[in-house]
């Protein structure tokens, strides 16, 4: 992917949904960060710089440390685009948290982590630790979707829909993975069994233009000419009103 489609998301082939790997990865999360010791009335509020050093500081302690806390520097770290920071505090908690569930969800944060910075072998590495933890909970679905984006951005294909699959069977009611699924088959020419994909991704509240473009797409190559239309057009007026709002709200 090209800094360029980064910025541009028209430009970017397949826009994987917030579990993944994604402009809003982190969903799923509380991304609440901790409470900081920074009066606001003697710092700009937006400068960022304020916000990381805390956080370095906070870093600095190797004994005692709270693994949840610790999570939260973590995602405070991504809310400032300081990925490789956050990579490495995912990792300080994987190894410090004595709750599996802790540690598996920190690996988790530490593959989407790597997969801002584009580095898809790290992120693959940390998605496969987490299944390493324990291969059928929540935040297993998550980390086999997650891997799924990570191996087709790293060009296998094949691999990629493997685990897409895998993520619908541990959690059938998490649509993201279904539109993952979709998008998979799709590519691979099963047009009807991606519609179906994209159908239960839709059924579970997972409705943005991107799916719908999807579909339409898989729609088109079934001939469901007219059908495909709809759904196009549908996608269309959804993109309109997020750019209106976008507008809106940087007034």
């Amino acid at each position: 992917m090209t800094d360029e489609e980064r910025d541009d998301p028209e430009k970017r082939p397949h826009k994987f949904s917030e579990g993944q790997g994604f402009d809003d990865p982190y969903e799923g999360f509380d991304l609440d960060p901790p409470e900081l010791s920074v009066d606001p009335g003697k710092v700009d509020p937006v400068d960022s710089r304020v916000v990381s050093d805390t956080l370095d500081r906070r870093q600095l302690a190797t004994e005692d440390v709270d693994a949840e806390e610790l999570l939260d520097v973590g995602l405070s770290y991504m809310q400032i685009n300081r990925h490789e920071q956050a990579a490495e505090t995912f990792e300080r908690v994987a190894r410090y948290a004595e709750d599996e569930r802790l540690s598996q969800e920190a690996w988790v944060n530490k593959g989407a982590a790597h997969g801002q910075l584009e580095e898809w072998d790290a992120a693959i590495g940390a998605y496969q630790e987490a299944l390493r933890i324990d291969d059928s909970s929540d935040h297993a679905a998550s980390a086999e979707t997650n891997l799924a984006y990570a191996m087709w951005e790293s060009g296998r294909s094949e691999q990629a829909l493997e685990h897409a699959e895998r993520a619908v069977e541990i959690d059938p009611r998490f649509p993201q993975a279904w539109y993952n699924r979709g998008f998979f088959l799709l590519e691979r020419g099963l047009a009807e069994d991606a519609v179906n994909a994209f159908d239960n991704a839709l059924r579970l509240g997972f409705r943005n233009s991107e799916i719908l473009e999807e579909k339409a797409r898989a729609l088109e190559e079934l001939g469901e000419d007219e059908q495909a239309e709809e759904v196009a057009a549908e996608a269309e007026e959804m993109r309109q009103r997020a750019e209106e709002e976008f507008v809106r709200q940087q007034r």
